[in-house]
C-alpha cells in the first residue's frame, strides 16, 4: 500500500522551497516526483525521487520532463532506450509531463545531442506533432 501520509508531508516541504535551480535540456536530475494515481511512475527512497530527463525549461517555476526507469523495457512501445555508465535505462514517453523547479534534487548528467534529437523526433511521432 502506498504510503501517501509521508510523500503529503515530503510533498509540502518541497512547496516551500524558496530557491529554485533552472535546469536546461537534455539535462538528466534526480527530482521528487511522488506517490501518484493509477499507472502514474511513483518516485522512489524517502525523498520519493526519481530520474527526470529536461525536455524543454518554460521558465524558473516549471519545465517539461520525461521520468526514467531502470526497469527492462526493451522493444516496447513509448520506451526509448538511453544508455549512462555503461547501463541501459528508458525513458517513459508516454508520462511526458510538466514539472516544477522545486522538485529538482541533484543533476546526474547531460543527454548526447544526437541522442536529444532522437528522443525529440520519437515524441513527435508518438505525439502526433
Amino acid at each position: 500500500m502506498k504510503n501517501f501520509d509521508e510523500w503529503n508531508k515530503r510533498k509540502k516541504e518541497i512547496d516551500f522551497k524558496q530557491k529554485t535551480i533552472l535546469p536546461k535540456k537534455r539535462e538528466v536530475w534526480w527530482i521528487s516526483v511522488g506517490l501518484n494515481i493509477g499507472v502514474e511512475e511513483d518516485g522512489k527512497n524517502n525523498e520519493f525521487e526519481r530520474p527526470v530527463l529536461v525536455i524543454k525549461t518554460f521558465n524558473r517555476q516549471c519545465f517539461l520532463g520525461i521520468p526514467i526507469t531502470s526497469a527492462d523495457k526493451n522493444n516496447k512501445k513509448y520506451y526509448f532506450p538511453i544508455n549512462h555508465n555503461k547501463n541501459e535505462y528508458f525513458l517513459i514517453l508516454s508520462q511526458i509531463r510538466l514539472f516544477s523547479t522545486k522538485r529538482l534534487s541533484r543533476k546526474i548528467y547531460n543527454i548526447e545531442s544526437d541522442v536529444f534529437k532522437k528522443i525529440k523526433d520519437e515524441l513527435r511521432i508518438i505525439i502526433g506533432l
